[in-house]
């Protein structure tokens, strides 16, 4: 007898736990119709059905859950297997992940500080999306943007930078106002620029006692990179973090222009993952000390 199809065994088992061919689909990045052509396959080869047709969820016959149970228990044991005979690598790269603010802004300008202290530590940096999870099976550290500690079972959330921000804009658009410190609603005139959405400078605007000026118009930007680009480039003024523009108001790049703040509530959090392996997991706390000694300094 030939062996079985272990693609198709792999699809059957992700719709027997996801409940459904769609959500089986959507987790293995394929179509919708190739798991059902895949799961035709299986019970082919098997010789007769592993699902009772009709209604809208499949429902398992006895021994397609008897199967879906072995899968599952099967699957989760070369997992775990696949990820000891990697830590078991000798040359396995620390990799952080950080979402790009923090990325662009903070690590990599410090990066070489770090290299020159422990050249013996191979770093892969890697973008962490915000708002959705970081996989900690690929990842050793994350630097990720929160409101509250991220709780994952086994991951270690730490404080890191405040998220306090305050009104920032280049130094051409302030010289053109007049003003070396203006008015809540002469910003306005210079033109409001938006993380992701107007609801930071509606805050702003509200705490400033200017609620009834609500900021509808200046251009959305759904990473801060952008934002903070386009606020250099005096486009307008933005509401930027402190901890992530302290360079760019030292050197004169961007001027603060009030000490009122928002996003008090925000920060960005260091997530410390069940690293495997003696030598990644004491490189990853090498690098956590590193971190937290070097956060409040400079550019290297």
């Amino acid at each position: 007898m030939s062996f079985p199809p272990l693609n198709a065994l792999r699809a059957f088992e992700a719709i027997a736990r996801l409940g459904s061919f769609r959500a089986a689909a959507e987790a293995l990045c394929v179509t919708q119709s190739a798991v059902s052509h895949q799961v035709r396959h299986l019970e082919d080869w098997l010789g007769g059905p592993l699902f009772e047709r009709g209604g809208n969820r499949p429902r398992l016959l006895p021994h397609g859950e008897d199967l879906a149970r072995a899968l599952s228990l099967s699957l989760s044991e070369i997992d775990a297997a696949c990820q000891r005979a990697r830590s078991r690598r000798e040359s396995q790269p620390l990799v952080i992940a950080a979402i790009p603010s923090i990325a662009i802004c903070w690590l990599i300008p410090r990066l070489s500080d770090f290299r020159a202290r422990h050249p013996e530590v191979e770093i892969r940096l890697v973008y962490a999306l915000h708002g959705r999870d970081v996989d900690f099976r690929d990842v050793h550290l994350a630097f990720v943007f929160a409101a509250k500690p991220p709780e994952r079972l086994g991951v270690r959330a730490e404080p890191f930078l405040p998220g306090i921000s305050v009104p920032v804009c280049a130094p051409t658009l302030l010289h053109r106002l007049g003003k070396d410190r203006p008015e809540p609603l002469d910003l306005l005139d210079l033109g409001l620029l938006h993380d992701t959405d107007v609801s930071g400078w509606r805050s702003w605007m509200t705490r400033a006692g200017q609620a009834g000026a609500i900021p509808t118009g200046g251009p959305v930007f759904e990473d801060f990179n952008l934002l903070r680009a386009a606020a250099l480039a005096g486009q307008g003024v933005a509401l930027c973090p402190l901890a992530m523009i302290r360079p760019d108001l030292e050197a004169g790049r961007l001027v603060q222009l009030s000490d009122r703040t928002v996003l008090e509530d925000l920060g960005y959090w260091l997530l410390s993952g069940p690293a495997a392996g003696t030598v990644v997991a004491r490189e990853a706390e090498v690098f956590r000390d590193w971190a937290f000694a070097t956060r409040g300094s400079g550019e290297s």
